[in-house]
């Protein structure tokens, strides 16, 4: 029973931190390594594909590969933090040949009422994880970086505890009074071993 417990305690150690690693990797290090920006939906305009506290993980896309039906986080106003990200529901063009984009909430009934220049759009939807978004907001910048060094460290110390805990078990169950090896007896003398008899021909 003592066995079990323990080998259940570090499966479950295990999956706390693949789970920390995991959210830590989709929240943090992925966007980082792909030159995106993680965002939080913090409306419910984007139901149910994207519900309030959903991570929302942008990436940089060209103006003229925006189709419609592609997910864009913009820009209210150009230059300004605040952003939306709804789907794109029209591409056209304006009197002076410029790209504007006709947005909409999956959730709403009508279309957004400006449209949206190139120059305001932060980038398309590259992923989304659900309840994510809370963790990306009670981060800042400086923080996300010690919780990727801490789940690194943490990691690598469960690593290296494991191995001690197995190395020391070994030595604990090796018996000083056992034989040193087959053919051996415990006062170290060689065994007798008896021969095979020769078969009669």
């Amino acid at each position: 029973m003592r066995s079990v417990l323990g080998w259940a305690g570090q499966v479950f150690a295990w999956l706390v931190i693949l789970v920390m690693v995991v959210v830590l990797a989709a929240a943090v290090l992925v966007p980082r390594l792909g030159g995106a920006t993680p965002y939080t939906i913090l409306t419910g305009s984007m139901q149910p594909e994207m519900p309030p506290g959903t991570l929302v993980v942008v990436r940089p896309v060209g103006p003229s590969d925006i189709s419609v039906g592609t997910v864009i986080t913009y820009q209210l106003e150009s230059g300004k933090p605040t952003v939306v990200t709804h789907r794109v529901t029209a591409v056209g063009v304006d009197a002076t040949g410029e790209l504007r984009f006709t947005t909409q909430g999956d959730a709403n009934n009508t279309p957004d009422a400006a449209t949206v220049r190139p120059v305001q759009i932060r980038g398309e939807r590259w992923y989304s994880v659900s309840h994510l978004g809370h963790l990306n907001t009670l981060l800042s910048g400086q923080e996300r970086q010690m919780a990727v060094y801490a789940a690194a460290a943490l990691l690598l110390g469960y690593a290296g505890y494991q191995f001690l805990v197995a190395l020391s078990g070994r030595t604990r169950h090796r018996d000083p009074a056992a034989p040193a090896g087959p053919g051996t007896d415990s006062d170290g003398t060689a065994e007798r071993v008896a021969e095979p008899a020769e078969s009669l021909t």
